[in-house]
């Protein structure tokens, strides 16, 4: 028998603070824990849902530097940016922090003594890179070189972005340092470490054996890690930017951002709760959830866990990770530092007022067992199809009636037909479904199933035709205007986890008061005589050139991308500076250009060269029309030796430069030259 809890504590994975929010973020980790709080808080339990940024570490230090800014600069900024947009988003913490505040870095010293007093570190040195000129050991990030495996020469010192492999700085080729560009050397260093095997029976206890129940993609990470035997992970960094290692001997040292992230959840808490945080962290009856994304699974269901059950003084550990699979974006995956993303802030200013939209794709959307992908067109037919053409199409056309018969007050039933019943055995079977598929994190399916109650109401109206019906029994529709005005608020109900813009603007029309969950499936909600609202449409259309505005820039990205990750063909051989004088490069001005017959890449041009015309032909056709040149100066070398191409004789070369998509593009002078102009 499951256990029942007197309380819920929601965490969800801080977001990094060098950079905004994406729709990645929000389908992993923060629509799903917002769909589940909500729901909670309708069905009247006590539940807390903590967030807040993450403010430390290597990727932070870097983009200050690049910016010439100071790390707090960049956090201050990113955290502001993320907390006004998630709570626009309607992303209802009860508290969003972040881990640069005092009470934070407070708790997460008071952790790590506790730890160091306990015995519960051991203490390592290690050899790592070091940049002599810089005066500071080199974290990963701060390396750059060759990859070992794939010999990308840009990769980084923890992972090769171009094919994936994680790496340790010291693997890397030719190493170099991000802060000066200087060789690395090695040097020793002392660090501390968590000895995860310490606690390797007692993780494996307590997740291969007490929780089956998780999601395959996060117990069979969780099996792979343990079977192949826990390693020490190291808690402290040589950094400048963090908390402050809280030992003597440990200048120049910080908290491990993976170490002090997760402590995150308890300052918050305590900064939320600062009498009763205690109840959530250390009662049994407390249940805590971690919502969060795949490359978190192991630091939430191994390492924190550890950390806590070194600390002692028992601190619960999460009783499921409903951790999702990755999002991609238009068949790519989402990138920050490619800028492959949608930005949650900027998509709010993109298509204001249109929260739910993006909610209600992301959970259709929802990567929960496997990767999936979000496209535009997806993204329209989703809005246009299901969100206008079922659910407000139901709901406007009930009120529309409502106020057409009845002034838009709510008509008295009389005796219910067979349909009638059906409906609403319906929809209690359907809330019943809803209800089982959110208590197991399915949230995909319950959003399926609260639109199947719109589906139900449109499919009731089609049969009843009160519009028919109104020509000679007004009792009768009397009865489905009413039915139909408790179907929509059996929708409000049902989908204010999910959409709940829409659910209290409904809600507001309906004049229904406070939700709670217990009202799903009720044919009585709204009493008869209530004066409606007005009809308002819910949603609306999006047309095709808001789309296209989207593809286009995401189009404009992938150009630049292409160009930031080209490399150029190697150096050809030097070559002595007399054969290079006796290339002949000029300046010509096109007088005709046409396609060559039966040559698809060729085009003639005839030139004026400055002493005589000359033909020159060119497999440039594939990128330019013939007009596109004609009246153009280009520059050509004059004394290349005449060869026939397609029967016709040409009398040089043209000088174009290749893209690093193949295409070619044609020099020529900046200014108006004198035809025959040497270039030199």
């Amino acid at each position: 028998m499951e256990k029942k809890f007197k309380r819920t504590l929601v965490t969800t994975a801080l977001p990094y603070a060098n950079g905004p929010v994406h729709i990645g973020h929000l389908a992993g980790v923060y629509v799903p824990a917002d769909i589940y709080t909500r729901f909670l808080r309708l069905r009247g339990e006590d539940v807390v849902m903590i967030g807040g940024s993450d403010e430390h570490g290597v990727p932070i230090t870097i983009k200050a530097q690049n910016e010439g800014v100071t790390p707090q600069d960049i956090v201050d900024r990113y955290h502001k940016i993320i907390k006004d947009s998630m709570e626009e988003l309607g992303i209802s913490f009860n508290i969003y922090s972040r881990t640069t505040s005092d009470i934070h870095e407070a708790t997460a010293s008071e952790f790590f003594r506790r730890l160091y007093d306990n015995s519960q570190f051991v203490e390592k040195s290690s050899m790592q890179l070091y940049d002599e000129k810089a005066n500071q050991f080199l974290a990963d990030r701060y390396v750059t070189g060759e990859c070992p495996h794939c010999h990308y020469d840009r990769a980084y010192g923890d992972q090769c972005e171009k094919c994936g492999t994680s790496l340790n700085a010291t693997d890397l080729i030719n190493p170099k340092s991000a802060i000066t560009g200087n060789t690395p050397v090695l040097k020793e260093t002392k660090h501390w470490y968590l000895p995860l095997d310490r606690w390797e029976k007692q993780l494996s206890q307590w997740i291969l054996e007490g929780h089956k129940e998780w999601k395959t993609n996060v117990y069979g990470q969780c099996k792979s890690w343990i079977d192949l035997g826990l390693q020490p992970r190291a808690v402290s960094r040589d950094l400048d930017w963090g908390v402050p290692v809280p030992v003597e001997g440990a200048e120049g040292k910080v908290l491990y951002v993976w170490f002090d992230a997760p402590i995150g959840y308890i300052s918050n808490t305590k900064e939320l709760l600062p009498d009763t945080w205690e109840t959530y962290w250390k009662d049994p009856e407390t249940r805590i959830i971690n919502f969060i994304g795949k490359d978190n699974i192991v630091f939430h269901c191994i390492i924190f866990p550890a950390m806590l059950m070194a600390y002692g003084d028992n601190y619960q550990l999460p009783d499921n990770v409903p951790a999702n699979e990755f999002l991609n974006l238009e068949g790519d995956k989402i990138s920050t530092s490619r800028n492959w993303a949608i930005w949650l802030h900027e998509y709010l200013r993109d298509f204001p007022g249109k929260q739910d939209v993006l909610r209600y794709v992301l959970t259709a959307n929802a990567p929960e067992t496997k990767d999936n992908d979000f496209t535009w067109r997806d993204f329209q037919s989703r809005n246009n199809s299901e969100l206008v053409a079922i659910l407000g199409n139901f709901v406007n056309r009930a009120m529309v009636l409502t106020h057409k018969y009845f002034e838009g007050k709510v008509p008295e039933a009389g005796e219910l037909q067979p349909i009638d019943n059906e409906i609403f055995g319906e929809i209690k079977g359907i809330g019943q479904s809803l209800t089982n598929a959110l208590e197991t994190f399915h949230f995909r399916e319950a959003l399926k199933e609260a639109m199947n109650i719109a589906r139900a109401g449109n499919k009731y109206l089609q049969e009843t035709e009160p519009w028919k019906v109104a020509k000679s029994d007004m009792a009768r529709v009397a009865t489905i205007l009413n039915v139909a005005i408790q179907i929509c608020a059996n929708i409000a109900v049902a989908f204010e986890p999910f959409l709940p813009f829409m659910s209290g603007k409904l809600s507001e029309m309906l004049v229904l008061g406070k939700l709670s969950w217990d009202m799903l499936g009720q044919p009585d909600l709204i009493a008869a005589g209530t004066q409606l609202g007005q009809p308002e449409l819910l949603f609306e259309k999006i047309e095709d050139d808001a789309i296209q505005a989207q593809l286009d820039r995401l189009s404009r990205i992938r150009e630049e991308n292409k160009l930031k990750s080209w490399q150029p063909e190697p150096q050809q051989p030097d070559v002595p500076f007399d054969d290079f004088m006796k290339v002949d490069i000029r300046v010509g001005t096109v007088l005709e250009c046409k396609r060559v017959p039966k040559a698809d890449k060729l085009l003639q041009f005839l030139i004026d060269d400055g002493m005589e015309q000359r033909t020159i032909v060119s497999g440039i056709a594939k990128y330019y029309n013939p007009e596109d040149l004609t009246g153009k100066q280009i520059c050509f070398v004059a004394n290349f030796e005449p060869r026939k191409l397609k029967g016709v004789l040409s009398q040089g070369m043209i000088l174009s430069a290749q893209n690093p998509d193949g295409s070619l593009v044609v020099i020529g002078p900046t200014g108006a030259v004198a035809p025959g102009a040497q270039v030199k």
